[in-house]
C-alpha cells in the first residue's frame, strides 16, 4: 500500500520560462565531458586512462579513482578526446570528447538481472560506468561497492524551479526503468522506495513492481529525495542508504536489456531570458552552447548547471554536471537598487510579506496579476551577522534545527553536528534556507564543509 505524506513547510519558486512539454531536436551538442568534481568523495586528480587525441566509444573507461580502481568512469559518447581541462592545483575539471555523428557503444552483453548472480550484477555496473551514478547517504558520495545498503530511494518528481517534468520526459522509457528497479532490488538489503507526486491522480510510476511507493504533496522541497527519506524511513547513525535519479535507473536498465552504456536522456533549458524554454534529448555531460545559441533575449545572464537554487555557474563552452538535468538561465543581478528597502519594488519570489506571492496576485484586485516571476540573481543586500531568525524552519519540512546545525559546523563540534542531524541532509535539502536567509549566509557551502569534515573523521 502507498503512504501519503502531506508536507506544509516549503516554498514554490515560480519563474517565467518554465519548460512545458515542448520538445526540440535541433539542440545537438558536438562536445561532451566527464567531470571528476561531480563525484563527491573521489580524489581531485584521478588516474586518467586516456590522452588527448585518443578515440573512445561509449562505455570506454576515461579515468578511475586511485583508492577505488575497480570503479570505471566511462565515456558517455564515442569520439575523440580533444581536451583535458584543469583547475586549481592541476585538479582535473573536465575531460572533453568531440562526439561522432553516430554514437558507437561498447558491448557489455545483455543479461536479465534475475538470471545472474548479485556479484555479476555488481561487476557489470562497475565496469560499464553505471556505478558512479549511484549515490550514498550520509554524505552524498559515490556508493561503496562493498556495502549492501539498508534501502534505496528514488524520487520520481522534481519540485525545483524550472525542473523537468519526469512524467513527460520518461514516458517512453518505463520498460528500462522497470529493469533498473529489478537490478536495484537485488542489490538492496531492504527495499527500493519510489517517491511519487501525490498531486497526480495517477502517476507514470504507479505500476512499477518490486518497489514500495510513497506519495508526497506540498511545496518544494517535497520532491527532494532527502526530504522523502526523512519522512518515509529516516537515516540513523550507522545506516547506509543509496539514492538514484530516475534517469540513471533507466541507464542501468538499458545496460542489462541492451548491453550498452547508453546515457541518453531528456534535458531542459528554461528561465526568464530564454526565448524558447524546451526539452531536448542528449547524453550525460552534454555541452550547453548549442541550447543557448540564438535562444537568449539578452547577453548579461547567468547560466546554471542544474537548479537555480543549488546548481553550478557555467560559462560558454562548458558542460552540464553528471547529476544535472536542466540548464537554468537567469538575468545577472549585478546592479544596486537605491533605497530598495524603502521604495516599492518589482515583483519577485519571496517569503517577505512586503512582496505579494503569485497566489495573492490572482485574488487582490489592486495587485498586478502574474503566474510566474521574472527573477534575477541579485541578493538584494550584503552579508550580515548570522543570527537566529526562524526563517529556515518555515521552509524546511524536516525535524532538524538548521541554524544550530550550521553553527555547530562553524565551531567544528563533531558530536553536536551528529546530534543535530547532519547525516540526514545534503546541500539541496537546505538550498531554500539559503534562498530565504536574511543574513545572506552561504548555507550550502558551509554544510558541504561539515559533511567533508565528518567524512574525513570516518
Amino acid at each position: 500500500m502507498s503512504n501519503t505524506f502531506k508536507l506544509k513547510k516549503g516554498f514554490d519558486i515560480k519563474l517565467v520560462g518554465t519548460p512545458e512539454h515542448q520538445y526540440v531536436e535541433n539542440f545537438k551538442s558536438s562536445t561532451f565531458a566527464v567531470k571528476p568534481p561531480d563525484y563527491n568523495g573521489i580524489k581531485p586528480i584521478p588516474k586518467l586512462t586516456v590522452a588527448v587525441g585518443d578515440e573512445v566509444i561509449a562505455g570506454d573507461q576515461i579515468f578511475f579513482d586511485k583508492p577505488n580502481p575497480d570503479i570505471a568512469f566511462c565515456a558517455p559518447v564515442s569520439g575523440e578526446i580533444v581536451e583535458i581541462r584543469r583547475g586549481e592545483k592541476r585538479a582535473i575539471s573536465e575531460v572533453v570528447i568531440l562526439a561522432d555523428e553516430k554514437i558507437k557503444f561498447k558491448d557489455f552483453g545483455a543479461e536479465h538481472p534475475d538470471r545472474i548472480s548479485e556479484e555479476s550484477i555488481r561487476e557489470k555496473l562497475l565496469l560499464s560506468g553505471c556505478w558512479p551514478l549511484i549515490r550514498q547517504r550520509p554524505f552524498n558520495v559515490m556508493a561503496d561497492p562493498t556495502i549492501k545498503p539498508r534501502d534505496i530511494f528514488i524520487s520520481c518528481f522534481d519540485t525545483n524551479p524550472l525542473a523537468p517534468d519526469l512524467e513527460f520526459t520518461l514516458r517512453d522509457d518505463m520498460e528500462y526503468f522497470q529493469t533498473g528497479i529489478d537490478v536495484l532490488d537485488i542489490l538492496a538489503a531492504g527495499d527500493v522506495y519510489l517517491g511519487l507526486n501525490g498531486k497526480l491522480d495517477r502517476s507514470l510510476f504507479s505500476g512499477i513492481r518490486k518497489a514500495k511507493v510513497n506519495s508526497f504533496t506540498g511545496p518544494h522541497p517535497a520532491g527532494n529525495v532527502g526530504v522523502q527519506i526523512h519522512h518515509a524511513k529516516p537515516i540513523s547513525k550507522g545506516d547506509v542508504v543509496w539514492t538514484v535519479h530516475p534517469y540513471d535507473v533507466v541507464t542501468i536498465g538499458r545496460l542489462f536489456q541492451k548491453g550498452i552504456y547508453d546515457t541518453s536522456r531528456m534535458f531542459t533549458i528554461g528561465g526568464p531570458p530564454v526565448d524558447y524554454p524546451a526539452n531536448f534529448k542528449s547524453y550525460l555531460g552534454t555541452g550547453i552552447s548549442y541550447a543557448l545559441e540564438n535562444n537568449l533575449k539578452e547577453d548579461n545572464v547567468r547560466v546554471i548547471s542544474g537548479s537555480p537554487l543549488s546548481g553550478q555557474k557555467l560559462s560558454n563552452g562548458q558542460h552540464l554536471g553528471a547529476f544535472d538535468y536542466q540548464i537554468s538561465v537567469l538575468e545577472e543581478g549585478d546592479f544596486h537598487e537605491l533605497f530598495g528597502w524603502m521604495l516599492p519594488s518589482y515583483g519577485r519570489p519571496s517569503l517577505s510579506p512586503t512582496l505579494p506571492p503569485v497566489e495573492l496576485t490572482s485574488k487582490v484586485p489592486f495587485v498586478k496579476k502574474v503566474e510566474a516571476f521574472n527573477a534575477n540573481t541579485n541578493t538584494h543586500g550584503e552579508k550580515r551577522a548570522f543570527v537566529v531568525s526562524g526563517q529556515y524552519e518555515k521552509v524546511l519540512p524536516m525535524d532538524i534545527l538548521p541554524v544550530h546545525l550550521l553553527k555547530a559546523i562553524l565551531s567544528k563540534d563533531f558530536d553536536l553536528m551528529e546530534g543535530l542531524g547532519i547525516y540526514e541532509v545534503v546541500e539541496e535539502d537546505l538550498a531554500l534556507c539559503e534562498f530565504v536567509c536574511t543574513s545572506k549566509f552561504d548555507v550550502q557551502e558551509t554544510l558541504r564543509e561539515g559533511l567533508n569534515m565528518m567524512l574525513e573523521q570516518g
